[in-house]
Parts: structure tokens; C-alpha cells; sequence
């Protein structure tokens, strides 16, 4: 056990001031996290943490997230004195513009960051994902002599984080798998924002993380270095069981009237309570961002971590030569790469009239996937027999130890080696999770539920956009088509809902080939893609006659023209409403029209093509345009044009039937016909033409 110096405790105070300075220079933050939750962070990352600074990527580090990603200046403070590429000037420009330490954790912004933080509850889901990452990385690759995955994942979480919901979701899951290498220092100050957590905050927490199969221990005093270490300790012992260690801190502790008061929480101490904090704790007053050199010496793990990559990295290799197939494996997958001709072969559909789901679709694409992907993995929140988002013989993913099968489970296996997660009714701690899973490395997670239910986990698929992570969430069910489940399980609003997310990936293929690439799309790009799917069958496009399904990648593409010359009309759809289009657009043609369909699966792909592509699908000089699509109208008008009309479902839904329901809301080939005709009237009006 180690022994604490004084040095120990001005390493605390200077990570303790850092921050407070931070803030202070900006104006803006959270100064009392740090001040009460810098012994414990400091212990942690001084004798705990496995980490490189001068390689924030080494697979095999021990991953740290802030959970309570308000106190980021806590963070950075640790990055710049351990030696990661964070120089004193960036400290010095927090939550400024263009600086690598924004106001919240950023994962790719910071080196360091490991995942993007600050809405409370998904740091904390994140490293859940980290965690179960490992495992299943451990299990598959580990072999006698050569424990090559081998980290524990760390969590600082608040008060805060514990009362989001996500946070307890994540956190049952995390104790039925057994996740005895992940890490929770809880900072128990007894603060929220708005005031103490009397106010609305007094379970046992202990007692709740006990019933969910975690290891609780309480360390009584946050400034008590060597009970944190020794509980630390004991933490990592413990293999059957995640632990969660409450550590009892005073927010803003040292600040002469705000310590332990929710003033000390979000805001600047003030320069006389800052001064006020640096006397009481022995701590120069002049200048602000004052470190001693014995304190850069002290904290500096530049040194042991290059030692520590580098004795992993002789291990790496023995395993490369003894495991020659294992070792080539697991550097393509720690590199990120995906397997050679992966996206080759993959399911072709036959024309037909019939045809199937794209759901369903999806499920047997998924299966030929994952056999040349191994990476793959993923799951649904419960719905794995109506969103087919399972790997068939792969396995259940699960504590070892369990004899045979659960009832429903997929098949193949139960231990950490199964690539089939099964989440339970959590969609917002499945989200989170899959993100902290991908930015982990080594595996690509898949997560599925109904479109409607996309609402439950929309942080971390806005998280996962912001991060460049790639997950691939999966939504059926996409549309009023549900039908009798009525208009709670009919989503309308949803599709425009995701399309306002910057950096997710949109895409809604028409049939069974589209939905083959919308797969091969999804896997090759960097960051998430929503892939949304029927439940109703839609027939299969015979691609002879009309344009070729990899078109997709290009977001939109001429499915059909009705005559080589430019159209005089142009009909757009996405999804189950493409061959409505086609439909209404023969319908036209009989009525001497030279019509132009135009499937549109994803506007973000479409927005990514130069404009010369763009103008040859939607030449600019035909205006009488018409969208079809079972939901919202709003968005489409940027593609109709002022003259155009959009097709569409403002409204919710019904019970009934579900072609009862899409014909008695508008989704029919009559509907886009009429709607054809008033807008042609339209244009031909405005050009003076009868």
C-alpha cells in the first residue's frame, strides 16, 4: 500500500487550483467538483491508472470517464500534468473558442477524452459499454501465457449521474453480466445544482447498487488518500462483481462560504473566495496556474507508460508468432479496419411482387455479415423476434459460469464471447452503452428497437453524431404501417426528428436490395448511421428496368424516367413510399406525362454529392416536383421546391389495420397523382402556359 507524502497532498492542491483557476479565467464552469474530487482523482491516475500519455490509443490502457463531465477542468488538469500532448496555454483558454478544452469532455477534440460527456448518465452507460467490451475482447483473444486485454474502466460519477435514469439502467445490466472490472467513484457531496440533494435525492444508494449485484464500499473522508487507494484495491480484487466506492467530498471544499453549498457548484468562486480557498489550503494566492516543478515531476507518467505499452507490446508480438492467425486478427481489429472483401456476396433478392420487410431483409443481410465481420455485435432493448436485429449461432452475450440456455436466448453459447446483447427493455442505456462499446475499439455494435422508441435513446445517438462514433442503430417498425398498435407505436415525427442531427446518417431503403447496401453503407462510414426498416413487406424492384440499388450510396438517385428527354415532372420517395412514386408516376405517363422518380434514402448522403450530381438528379429547371413520404412534411419543401407539394402525415396516427390506415392518411398512388396535377397546374400557370 502506498505511502502519502506531503508531496501527495500539493499534487491534490494543484490539480484542486488548476481547475479553479480555469474557471476563473473564463468566467464559466464548475469549480467544486474538482476542489472535492480531486483526492480521489489523483489517487486514482497516481497509482491506479494504466495509461500512455504519449499514446492516448494504446488498446490496452485502462479507460477513465468523467461521468460528471461538468467538472471537465478536473480532467484537463490531469491530462496537462501527467504529460499528455494538453500544454499549460490550453488550460489557460478553457471554454474558449478553438481551444482543445471545451466546457464538456469531447472524445477526438481532447487527447485523453475517451468519451464525449457532460449530460448526466452517459459517461457512466459509455464505460458500462467499455467495460463489456473488454470482456468480450478478453474472452475471445486471451489465451494461456498471453493476456494481451487485460484494463479495468474507471468512472468519476456525481450525484447527478445517479439520479438519471440512464445511469440506473445501465448500471442492472452492468451487475447481471458481472462486470467485475469496472470502476465506479461515486463523488457523494450531497450537491446538486439547484441545491442539496435532500430535496429530492435520499434513496440508499448503497443498498440499490447491492440489489443489482454491485460491490458497495464507503470511504467516509474524500481527503483521505490512502482509504481511496485502499479501496481501490479492493475494487480491482473483486472479478464477480462491479464496485461502486462512495466517497463522501465537501464541493468546492476550501472556499471560505461556498464549500459544501450548490454555489459552489456552476459558477465562478469570485476572486476573494478563490483566494480565499488558496489560503486556507496552503496554496500560493500569486500567479493563477501556479504548478511547482516537484509537482510536474511527481505527476509526469510519460515514463512508466511508454514502459508499461512497451513490455505489452513485447507480449503482443510473442503472441503474433505463437497465435500467428489470432495476432493478424486482433491488430486488424484493433486498427479498425474491416476484413478483406467483406461487403462481397452478400444476400441478392430476386425481383418480387410480393416480396418481404425490409426488416426482414435486414435480418438475413445481418446473418452473411456476420460471418465476415467477426467484430459485429449488437442486439435489441427486448424486441429481438420483431426487430431481427440478432447474429443467429453466435451466442449470448453473458456471465460465464451459467449453465445452459435461457429460454429465448439466440443460441451457440453463454459467456462474454457471445456477440448477441441482450439489453432488456433500456433503450437509453442500450444507446449509450453500444457508443461506449465503439469508442472502446475492437468491435462494431448494432442496436435495435421500433422507430417510434428512437426517442428513448436520443442522447447518445446525438452524442454518438457529435463523437464521429460509429454505431449502427437500427429502427423498424418505421411508419403508421404498424397499424393496429395505434398511434403510440406509429412514428410520424421521427424521421425529420433524426435528420435534424447533425452527423447521423439517415437511411430508408425501398426494398430488399437497397436495404443490403444501406448495410454496407452503414459499416463502412466513421461515424452512426440510422438504419429505419418496415415491418410490412414491400415488394422487390426488379432492377432490370429500373436503376441499380448500390445507387443508394449516393443518398438519392433516378430510380425511373418515363422518357430519355428531361421530365416535366419529378416524384420522390423514400422507403415504402418509392413504390407508391412508381406507382403514381406510370399513372402519369398514361396520362402523357414524361415522369422522373427519384428514390431518395438519405438526404445526408445526397447533401455529400457534388453539385453537378445533385443537379442531374433534380435539374433545377423542373420545378413541378412531388415528395412522398409517411411522415412529417417538414424538411421536404428544400427538395420540391416553392411550387412543389410534399405528400405526408402531419398528424398522428390510428388504430386500424395498417393499409387501412396508410390509405385513410394520405399514402396512396391516387393522393400523389392529385397532388401531381395541382402542382403542374401551378407551374404551368406561372409560365404563362395552358
Amino acid at each position: 500500500m502506498a505511502m502519502w507524502t506531503e508531496l501527495d497532498a500539493r499534487c491534490v492542491n494543484a490539480v484542486r487550483f488548476l481547475a479553479a483557476d480555469m474557471v476563473e479565467k473564463a468566467q464559466s464552469g464548475h469549480p467544486g467538483l474538482p476542489l472535492g474530487a480531486a483526492p480521489m482523482a489523483y489517487v486514482l491516475w497516481k497509482k491506479h491508472l494504466k495509461h500512455n500519455p504519449q499514446n492516448p490509443s494504446w488498446p490496452d490502457r485502462d479507460r477513465f470517464v468523467l461521468s460528471a463531465g461538468h467538472g471537465s477542468a478536473l480532467l484537463y488538469a490531469l491530462l496537462h500534468l501527467t504529460g499528455y500532448d494538453l500544454p499549460l496555454v490550453e488550460l489557460e483558454n478553457f471554454r474558449q473558442w478553438g481551444s482543445r478544452t471545451p466546457g464538456h469532455p469531447e472524445a477526438g477534440l481532447t487527447p485523453g477524452v475517451e468519451v464525449t460527456t457532460g449530460p448526466l448518465g452517459q459517461g457512466i452507460a459509455n464505460a458500462v459499454g467499455m467495460a463489456m467490451a473488454e470482456a468480450h475482447l478478453a474472452h475471445g483473444f486471451n489465451r494461456p501465457g498471453f493476456t494481451i486485454v487485460d484494463h479495468f474502466t474507471f468512472v468519476l460519477a456525481s450525484d447527478g449521474d445517479l439520479m438519471e435514469g440512464v445511469a440506473g439502467e445501465a448500471c442492472a445490466l452492468a451487475g447481471h453480466l458481472r462486470l467485475g472490472k469496472l470502476i465506479v467513484l461515486y463523488d457523494h457531496n450531497g450537491v446538486s445544482l439547484a441545491g442539496s440533494t435532500e430535496l429530492c435525492f435520499t434513496e440508499d444508494v448503497r443498498r440499490r447498487f447491492e440489489a443489482m449485484g454491485w460491490q458497495v464500499m464507503e470511504v467516509p473522508d474524500g481527503n483521505d488518500l490512502a482509504s481511496i487507494d485502499q479501496a481501490l484495491f479492493l475494487a480491482k480484487a473483486e472479478r464477480d462483481k462491479p464496485s461502486l466506492i462512495c466517497v463522501r467530498t465537501v464541493i468546492g471544499y476550501g472556499a471560505p462560504t461556498k464549500a459544501g453549498t450548490f454555489h459552489a457548484h456552476g459558477s465562478p468562486l469570485g476572486q476573494e473566495e478563490l483566494k480565499g480557498a488558496k489560503r486556507a489550503l496552503g496554496w500560493p494566492e500569486h500567479p493563477p496556474f501556479f504548478v511547482p516543478e516537484e509537482v510536474h515531476a511527481h505527476m509526469n507518467a510519460r515514463a512508466e507508460g511508454k514502459r508499461k505499452e512497451a513490455a505489452w507490446q513485447k507480449l503482443v508480438d510473442r503472441y503474433a508468432q505463437v497465435h500467428p492467425d489470432l495476432g493478424s486478427e486482433f491488430q486488424r481489429r484493433i486498427q479498425g479496419t474491416l476484413p478483406e472483401a467483406w461487403n462481397k456476396g452478400l444476400p441478392e433478392f430476386p425481383p418480387s411482387p410480393k416480396g418481404l420487410s425490409t426488416r426482414k431483409a435486414s435480418e438475413t443481410v445481418l446473418q452473411a455479415l456476420g460471418e465476415r465481420v467477426p467484430e459485429l455485435i449488437g442486439g435489441s432493448a427486448d424486441l429481438n423476434p420483431s426487430c431481427l436485429t440478432w447474429l443467429k449461432g453466435k451466442g449470448d452475450f453473458q456471465a460465464p459460469g451459467e449453465q445452459g440456455k435461457a429460454q429465448g436466448a439466440v443460441g451457440g453459447g453463454w459467456n462474454y464471447g457471445g456477440r448477441n446483447l441482450h439489453f432488456g427493455v433500456r433503450e437509453h442505456a442500450m444507446g449509450a452503452i453500444a457508443v461506449g462499446m465503439a469508442r472502446h475499439g475492437g468491435l462494431r455494435p448494432f442496436v435495435g428497437t421500433f422507430l417510434v422508441f428512437s426517442d428513448y435513446m436520443r442522447p447518445p445517438i446525438r452524442l454518438a453524431a457529435l463523437s464521429e462514433t460509429p454505431v449502427v442503430f437500427v429502427f423498424t417498425h418505421d411508419s403508421v404501417g404498424v397499424g393496429e398498435d395505434g398511434p403510440t407505436h406509429q412514428p410520424v415525427e421521427h424521421l425529420v426528428s433524426l435528420r435534424a442531427i447533425p452527423g447521423l446518417v439517415v437511411l430508408r431503403p425501398s426494398d430488399a436490395n437497397e436495404t443490403r447496401e444501406a448495410w454496407i453503407t452503414a459499416l463502412a462510414r466513421n461515424g452512426p448511421t440510422a438504419l429505419v426498416l418496415t415491418r410490412q413487406d414491400l415488394p422487390v424492384l426488379d432492377r432490370s428496368t429500373l436503376a441499380s440499388p448500390t445507387e443508394l450510396h449516393k443518398g438519392a438517385y433516378v430510380l425511373w424516367n418515363s422518357h430519355p428527354e428531361t421530365p416535366e415532372i419529378i416524384l420522390l420517395g423514400t422507403g415504402s413510399e418509392v413504390h407508391v412514386a412508381l406507382a403514381a408516376g406510370k399513372k402519369l405517363v398514361q396520362e402523357g406525362r414524361k415522369v422522373r422518380v427519384v428514390a431518395m434514402p438519405s438526404w445526408e448522403l445526397f447533401g455529400e454529392q457534388p453539385e453537378s450530381y445533385r443537379a442531374s438528379v433534380l435539374p433545377p429547371g423542373v420545378q413541378a416536383r412531388v415528395a412522398v413520404e409517411a411522415g412529417r412534411t417538414l424538411g421536404w419543401h428544400k427538395f420540391v421546391g416553392p411550387a412543389g407539394e410534399v405528400v405526408g402525415i402531419d398528424r398522428f396516427g390510428a388504430s386500424a389495420p395498417g393499409p387501412v390506415v396508410l390509405a385513410q392518411l394520405g399514402m396512396t398512388t391516387e393522393a400523389v397523382v392529385e397532388a401531381a396535377h395541382r402542382v403542374w397546374a401551378r407551374v404551368a400557370s406561372s409560365q404563362g402556359q395552358h
